[in-house]
């Protein structure tokens, strides 16, 4: 068995646990809309998810990629070793197997979600290198699927009962807006993406039609998330995050408008302060609702 010496400087850094944050307000999202929460395995389902694969999916993709210029998370990325591939490989088998201690379902879905990241980055399959399929993938498994996990582990799940009309509006908007950010994390990666063989939605869109292509969605979802607000007679919530939206809006706005006249702007900077934005005002948004199953402020 490997030592724990595996986890050396470079190969910690590839994991990007900090990059987790992106992905939290999905299982935020799902927590916020159950209506019985186990929190017992809610935490577990958190802790298995944001601290074994979804990094071991980051580090996986760093080994697959061996990327020299800025990536997610990193500006510059140290070289990839051989432990990284070996850590990647234990956080899933860790993730998979204390899953279980949640449910069948969720160490299953768990083990989906992980075959589906390594398809999306490994070189035989490579589902990134395709514009369309690869968008596909990320608004469907890092959106409507990471709901579904989370959901599993929040509440009692089964198949009979578990695809309700308010379950099916939650996930299409999480994949919305997961859809909605991901073109946005390209856009600085055409050159480096294109010398590797990957054509992303990014590129294909070009600067301008990303970020209409990701307005287009977050709109859509905003459309869903106020419609479904609506059938629940929670018009405040929809105040609340029309509110904490404005930033996002105000500052996507700022930053197209200098792209449109320098696409230089498009860079590594200024899309991390944009993903950063958008998720703590997404993370603070979900978690306002958590706290109001509590306090019941409206």
């Amino acid at each position: 068995m490997p030592s724990i010496a595996w986890l050396d400087n470079s190969t910690f850094k590839h994991l990007r646990f900090h990059f987790s944050f992106f992905l939290m307000p999905v299982f935020l999202f799902a927590l916020s809309q159950a209506n019985d929460i186990h929190w017992n395995t809610a935490l577990i389902g958190f802790l298995i998810l944001h601290f074994l694969i979804f990094p071991s999916s980051n580090g996986y993709n760093s080994y697959q990629d061996r990327d020299e210029t800025s990536i997610g998370g990193m500006k510059h990325p140290p070289k990839v070793t051989k432990n990284l591939f070996y850590v990647t490989l234990i956080f899933d088998i860790v993730g998979v197997t204390c899953g279980l201690f949640i449910s069948v379902y969720f160490s299953v879905f768990v083990m989906v979600f992980v075959l589906m990241s390594r398809a999306y980055s490994y070189r035989k399959i490579r589902l990134k290198k395709y514009a369309i399929i690869g968008f596909i993938t990320v608004f469907v498994f890092q959106g409507a699927f990471v709901f579904l996990i989370s959901s599993s582990a929040i509440t009692s799940f089964s198949f009979d009962n578990y695809f309700t009309v308010n379950n099916l509006f939650c996930m299409g908007i999480a994949s919305l807006f997961i859809g909605s950010a991901y073109p946005l994390t390209q856009i600085y990666q055409h050159d480096a993406d294109k010398k590797d063989g990957v054509i992303s939605i990014s590129y294909k869109l070009g600067y301008n039609g990303t970020f209409v292509f990701s307005a287009i969605l977050f709109s859509l979802a905003t459309i869903l998330l106020a419609y479904y607000f609506e059938l629940k007679n929670q018009l405040i919530a929809l105040l609340i995050f029309t509110l904490l939206m404005l930033p996002i809006v105000t500052r996507l706005s700022v930053w197209f408008n200098k792209v449109r006249r320098d696409v230089s702007i498009a860079n590594f900077e200024n899309t991390m302060r944009m993903n950063l934005m958008n998720s703590v005002c997404m993370n603070l948004f979900f978690g306002i609702l958590i706290l109001n199953r509590f306090w019941n402020w409206f």
